[in-house]
């Protein structure tokens, strides 16, 4: 599917400071702006290699110290989001790295022996993804299990296509002195991949709302239930194999470690992830607060993230203290799936949303006791890849790419100027993984 768009024009407002965009895992190419083959090398340079490029020239990100509870979410980004604060943007920005890199290390070669691992070990996984300097050190693995059962009949086809268990991110924590006075506390970032093997894909199509366990429910009824969720997801937080635990439990097991750890200082915990990868980010964490009760502030940046849940759901994430950032392109079909939401249930209401109060009660009162109605949870930072002069085509894997969010990211101002002038420089070139 492609649709052809007219190149915006980029605002000229310059931003307060220049963040670096290091170059993303990219599944399908995104066709550069004839215009730009036009210019000298020279300029190409830093289009080609921005890592390199700017390595050289960028500054040093800005100290955050007394005001980090703010960019994690603690007012919830009041304020911070139109326009987009500087700071903001490149936390986010430098999360979306941390997603990246679970995207680098994963082996997404079905005829490897080691498909769907990690293809780096914990002490190199950072350098070897090209990203050095976080200032973090990998402390965990994390695996996500399919609970689809597999038919018998199935043994006859190839071991990749129904791969059961693969690794799907890792858990990090900042413990460079300079980088934790930069934050102003000790972070411990969460960073998960996006949907890769056979059987995720069909964990993201069981799209009817299921509970939460440990919920008191006898009625199936989206209000009475309590916190339901998307049944995929779920099976792939919570499933475990008798060789091997689940997601779920490796999580805890990690959390539980580092707060006795360093429990006794200024910490925050980042959930990041895109894709499916923001799904499970929102569910960990939720996961996290229900757990533990001397939980620090949770936060999740998710890029391209699918709805996870229902209005109680919802409820229950705001009521507990986790803080949610949505990084939503409006011209990404997968932010729009899956089920419905109904009107009046986000913030701000988008185009399809269902009018609920237009309708019959009796009609609403059936509508919201079905599976397929789910809430928008947390605030939004709605960027589309229409307002970039640098995006020549749209189709739908491109809008849904990570290298694509944070391309937007980086660009947009307000929405009122929704792509700044001076973000080409950080444009990433067409090549392939």
């Amino acid at each position: 599917m492609r649709s052809s768009v007219g190149l915006a024009k980029p605002c000229t407002v310059p931003p307060t400071r220049d963040m670096t965009l290091e170059c993303c895992t990219l599944t399908q190419p995104i066709k550069i702006n004839k215009k730009l083959q036009n210019q000298p090398l020279k300029n190409w340079e830093g289009l080609l290699d921005p890592v390199r490029h700017e390595s050289a020239t960028a500054s040093r990100p800005v100290k955050l110290r007394r005001k980090w509870m703010e960019y994690q979410g603690i007012r919830n980004w009041e304020g911070l989001l139109d326009p987009l604060d500087d700071n903001l943007r490149g936390e986010i920005l430098r999360y979306g790295h941390f997603v990246d890199a679970a995207y680098k290390s994963f082996d997404f070669d079905p005829s490897s022996p080691t498909y769907a691992t990690c293809r780096f070990p914990k002490s190199t996984l950072f350098e070897r993804c090209g990203k050095p300097d976080t200032g973090y050190r990998l402390t965990k693995h994390l695996r996500a299990t399919s609970g689809i059962q597999i038919p018998r009949w199935t043994e006859k086809a190839p071991s990749w296509v129904f791969t059961q268990s693969s690794w799907i991110g890792y858990v990090a924590v900042s413990l460079n002195k300079a980088e934790i006075a930069r934050l102003g506390r000790r972070d411990v970032v969460i960073a998960f991949r996006g949907t890769a093997t056979c059987l995720e894909w069909l964990e993201n199509l069981r799209a009817t709302l299921t509970q939460l366990p440990n919920s008191d429910c006898e009625k199936k009824r989206s209000d009475d239930c309590g916190p339901m969720v998307e049944s995929g997801f779920l099976s792939l937080y919570t499933s475990g194999t008798p060789m091997g635990p689940s997601l779920q439990e490796m999580v805890r097991q990690e959390i539980k470690r580092l707060l006795h750890t360093y429990g006794d200082e200024p910490l925050s915990l980042t959930i990041t992830g895109h894709s499916l990868g923001a799904a499970l980010a929102t569910l960990a964490a939720y996961d996290i607060k229900t757990t533990f009760n001397c939980a620090p502030l949770v936060t999740v940046i998710s890029f391209g993230g699918p709805r996870v849940g229902n209005r109680s759901f919802r409820q229950h994430l705001e009521k507990q203290g986790t803080k949610v950032l949505r990084i939503v392109n409006s011209d990404d079909v997968i932010t729009k799936v899956p089920g419905f939401v109904l009107d009046g249930e986000n913030n701000v209401p988008n185009k399809g949303d269902l009018n609920m109060a237009s309708l019959p009660s009796w009609i609403q009162k059936k509508v919201e006791d079905t599976q397929w109605v789910y809430a928008e949870v947390g605030r939004e930072l709605r960027l589309s890849s229409k307002d970039s002069p640098y995006l020549n085509s749209i189709n739908v894997a491109a809008c849904h790419d990570l290298k694509t969010y944070l391309h937007l990211v980086n660009g947009f101002v307000s929405s009122s100027c929704p792509f700044r002038a001076k973000a080409k420089r950080f444009f990433l070139s067409n090549h392939r993984r």
